[in-house]
């Protein structure tokens, strides 16, 4: 596998873990000092929303802190148009990303209505950015150093 490949599948696993509400395996794939920096980018200017430091920060804030997936829901975070260096030990991905949320519908009691085909519920936007990870290369295993994820929509928390 060439070296952009392996860097580019710690994000790819990075998403998945997220869509499962895995903090541990989200947070095994940060050096143990690893931190996320969350911003919003209001019309080019970073404004801080949160950050975390430590794997068990990173675990935590994924198993406990993200809300859990309803019946039938589900995320899907995806990734796009990847711009990866590689220099060493050290590498970088700079990546858009956008955040489905899939909902499907109760099927009724009575069985679906004739005609009835295919997928049956929605499939939303619910957050676009970009993902901005730096990773090292420690005993061989890439892992992220520092995650800076940048919103395009604000964000909005309980209390503010």
């Amino acid at each position: 596998m060439s070296e952009e490949r392996g860097v580019q599948q710690v994000l790819a696993k990075y998403v998945r873990g997220v869509d499962a509400r895995d903090g541990a395996t989200v947070a095994a794939l940060f050096t143990k000092a690893g931190r996320v920096e969350i911003s919003y980018n209001n019309s080019g200017k970073l404004e801080p929303v949160g950050e975390l430091v430590g794997q068990e920060a990173i675990a935590t804030a994924v198993s406990q802190m993200m809300r859990p997936h309803p019946a039938r829901g589900w995320s899907h975070h995806t990734t796009q148009d990847h711009i990866i260096e590689v220099n060493g030990d050290d590498a970088t991905i700079d990546a858009q990303f956008v955040v489905f949320e899939v909902r499907g519908k109760d099927r009724p009691a009575t069985g679906w209505p004739e005609g009835t085909f295919g997928a049956q519920g929605a499939v939303t936007p619910i957050e676009a950015g970009y993902y901005r990870p730096i990773l090292r290369r420690l005993d061989g295993v890439w892992k992220i150093d520092t995650l800076r994820i940048v919103h395009s929509l604000p964000m909005a928390f309980p209390g503010q």
